[in-house]
Parts: C-alpha cells; structure tokens; sequence
C-alpha cells in the first residue's frame, strides 16, 4: 500500500486486533493491603488525646494538637519621630517640584513607621525627608533669586534703549 491510499482509507478500516489488545489490561491491579506503605499504622494501646484540642473521631487514632493563633500588634511609638509633613507640602507646592514629592513619600513613610512602632525607620526616614526639604528650599530659593536678578537686569537693559 503506497501512501497516497492511506490517506484515502476511511478511519474505521483500522485492525480491529490491535484495538481490542489496546483497551485489555495487561495485568490485574495489586491486591488491597491493610497497612500502606508510607503511612504509619494506629496504635490501639495508646488512647486518643483528650482536651479541646485534640482531633480524631475514633478511637486509638493519634491526634493533632493544633496551637492558638497569636497575632503580634505593635503600638505606635510613645515619642513619636517628626515627619515634617507640612514642610515637605510647602516645597512640593512653592520651591521645588520633583523634590518636594520625594520629601512628601518619606514624610508619609515616617508617618507610617510611628504608626507601626519602628523607632529606626521613622528616624532614618525623618532625617531623609529633612535633607531634602532643606535642599528643596535652597533649590527655590536659588531660582528665586535669579529669577528676580534677571528681571531687574532685563529692566535696566530695556529702560535704556528707548
């Protein structure tokens, strides 16, 4: 049979004999067994643990002591560390954009930290957003000034050519 007419054939002319040995098993199942491997066996001399916490509705089965859920909260710091919220506000809005908005995020994360009672973190952020209200203020300031010192130049520059 060449190959053209295999793919010609209909898809029941198949061997029937090979089918029928395909769907026949080649061996029984195992035997049921008792004790399966891997898997400890009961032990009737001890008893099943008594008490609220004990599992297993039959006895002489081992039971799981299942502990209590503790949940650790920590309290917002005594002495809380300054965040300097509104100075970072007044450089986002007034001196420096970009520096400004970093100062906001670690005043909000040093709020967070006191919050949280992270004494480190709040200072480490504290003494971050500090930096850099200060550098956004001198930044403004900067452009401030030369902004003004352009302007009166431009004004004495133009006042004299009529």
């Amino acid at each position: 049979m060449d190959s053209s007419q295999s793919f010609n054939q209909p898809l029941m002319a198949c061997d029937s004999s090979k089918k029928s040995a395909m769907l026949q098993p080649a061996a029984p199942p195992p035997a049921y067994q008792d004790n399966l491997a891997g898997y400890p066996s009961s032990f009737p001399s001890h008893p099943a643990p008594q008490g609220p916490y004990a599992q297993g509705p039959y006895p002489g089965q081992s039971g799981v002591a299942v502990q209590p859920a503790v949940f650790v909260t920590a309290a917002p710091l005594a002495r809380p560390v300054p965040d300097h919220l509104g100075y970072s506000i007044f450089t986002m809005l007034c001196c420096c954009l970009p520096l400004g908005i970093a100062a906001l995020v670690f005043s909000c994360s040093t709020r967070n930290a006191n919050y949280s009672g992270q004494q480190e973190l709040a200072e480490k952020n504290s003494k971050t957003a500090l930096t850099l209200n200060h550098f956004a203020l001198a930044l403004g300031l900067i452009f401030i000034v030369l902004y003004i010192i352009f302007q009166v130049v431009l004004f004495k520059n133009g006042n004299q050519h009529p």
